[in-house]
Formats: structure tokens, sequence, C-alpha cells
């Protein structure tokens, strides 16, 4: 082989090690550090509230009155969802007043709501309120957010005492 060749596939081989490194290095902060959390608008310029648009290619949530009709139950409203409780995991037994903020749920320590297993990814799910009905929505996590054993991947509604499962702790929203 001649000097030439031989150099250059010793600086392919490099150029290679080198992309390897990199690669690991951002998968490693991606896995620590998480995927930015877009904000949801409330308002715009008028003072009316905007709903939150899901992302491009899904489907929109169903109106209150189609997943009432569907079998969904009671939609859990202000009027209605006072609390949230965690009914099995870590922190079984713990609730949490509803107010009109979203929670948050992950292991990163500015969730509202801080779960520590291996399934809760740092920014794992938020709970909204969005025209006077609570909805659940799922923050790209890797396990994913299952709303009645159904995985959620568009903001969805969530009825009273339907089980809300977060890697591996449920809760359910109750009066």
């Amino acid at each position: 082989m001649s000097e030439l060749t031989l150099l250059v596939l010793q600086l392919s081989f490099l150029a290679l090690m080198w992309i390897f490194v990199f690669s690991i290095v951002w998968a490693l902060r991606s896995d620590l550090f998480g995927q930015r959390v877009r904000k949801m608008q409330t308002a715009d310029a008028s003072g009316q509230s905007t709903p939150p648009t899901p992302p491009r290619g899904t489907e929109a949530p169903r109106p209150p009155a189609a997943a009432a009709a569907a079998g969904a139950g009671d939609i859990a409203t202000t009027d209605n969802a006072g609390r949230l409780v965690i009914t099995s995991g870590a922190k079984a037994g713990s609730e949490f007043p509803l107010g009109r903020d979203e929670i948050t749920i992950g292991r990163s320590s500015d969730s509202s709501i801080i779960i520590r297993d291996d399934y809760t990814s740092n920014h794992h799910a938020r709970l909204m309120l969005w025209s006077n009905q609570w909805m659940i929505q799922d923050l790209d996590s890797t396990n994913g957010t299952f709303l009645n054993g159904s995985r959620v991947t568009v903001p969805a509604a969530v009825p009273l005492g339907a089980t809300v499962k977060v890697g591996a702790t449920t809760f359910e929203l109750r009066r």
C-alpha cells in the first residue's frame, strides 16, 4: 500500500472516531438535561385564552361532548376536580390540590410533581387547564404517558377517576 493511501485511511479512521465521541457526548447531554419544554400560550393580545396547538401531523383532541359520548365519563373540570391523588408508585397516597396553574410531572427538580423512578423522563407530562377542563399532555417522554391504558399522543381530556400512568406511578383526578 502506498503511503498516501495509508495516510488517507488513518485520517478517515480518526474522523470516524471523533464523530463517534461527539455522538456519545450528545446522547449523554440530552439524557442528563432533557429536551426543552415549550410553554403553552395562555392569553393573546386581547386577553382571551388561546388553546395550545398540537404538533404537526397529529390530530386535535376530541371535544368534551365527543369524549363523553364515547363513554369517557365525567370530564374533570375546574368545577368538579379538586385534587390529584397518586394511587400507586413511590408516592402512593399523596394528594396535590388543583389550582388554575398547570402541573408538570417528571424527574427534574423544576417539575411540580417530582417522580424519581427509572421509567419517568426529566420532563415527562403536563396536566393543564384548557377551556375549563383538565387535559394531560405527554412531553415527548421515552416511555410514554397513558390515560386509562391508552398512550397519550396529543393532549387528551382527563375524566374524573380515570387512571393516568407516568412511568411506574399512577394517579387520578378526584373531587
